[in-house]
């Protein structure tokens, strides 16, 4: 969302997985949570993000920000669809497919576990140039991305509660992880400059 304050000063809030915003009173004290608090003569307006997976940006100028008007669509709205993926993809085609997955204008709010945990849903290999992918690996790329995004916002953005037992999150950062799906040992590589998990029996 973006406000427009005078003076030609705009505040930008991508609420990510976990991101709140809420109005409280004037006298409101931020919480161990709260990143954004902006106090006014009545009331407060706070954002709050425990997980850290939203962002905020401030532009000054006459016009909408540029990084506003190139905005990606939300991944559960319906103009997040599979073309709009493929032409993206279609940008980053020497990208390995991880790295893409991070771009924010492409898919936005997918940090890095995320991406691991599509990418093994969809079992494709995290170092995969874009252009090296089949058809069958964007379709799953694309549908995984739903469902993981979806069941995120069920469990992370109500009650801040864990992902389900059986998500790759839960072994990936473990030194022994092993695939949910059948034990077999994670392996760890620096993909896209970040920390990456795989299973090298589902993803190949």
């Amino acid at each position: 969302m973006l406000f427009k304050f005078s003076g030609g000063v705009w505040l930008g809030i991508h609420l990510g997985m976990t991101g709140k915003i809420r109005v409280e009173s004037a006298d409101y004290r931020p919480g161990k949570h709260d990143h954004l608090v902006l106090l006014q003569r009545e009331r407060a307006l706070v954002f709050t993000d425990s997980r850290q997976f939203g962002q905020v940006r401030f532009y000054h100028g006459s016009d909408e920000p540029d990084w506003w008007k190139s905005g990606a669509p939300e991944i559960i709205s319906r103009e997040f669809d599979r073309k709009f993926v493929d032409q993206f993809l279609d940008r980053h085609l020497k990208a390995p497919i991880k790295a893409a997955l991070l771009i924010q204008n492409g898919f936005p709010g997918i940090g890095n576990w995320m991406a691991d945990e599509i990418l093994w849903r969809a079992k494709v290999l995290p170092s995969k140039r874009t252009t090296k992918l089949s058809a069958r690996e964007c379709t799953a790329i694309f549908r995984v991305t739903k469902f993981v995004v979806r069941r995120s916002l069920e469990t992370l953005g109500k009650d801040f509660s864990d992902p389900p037992r059986n998500w790759l999150i839960h072994q990936k950062w473990k030194r022994d992880g092993v695939c949910p799906i059948h034990r077999t040992p994670l392996r760890h590589a620096t993909v896209a400059g970040r920390t990456t998990a795989w299973c090298p029996r589902c993803q190949r």
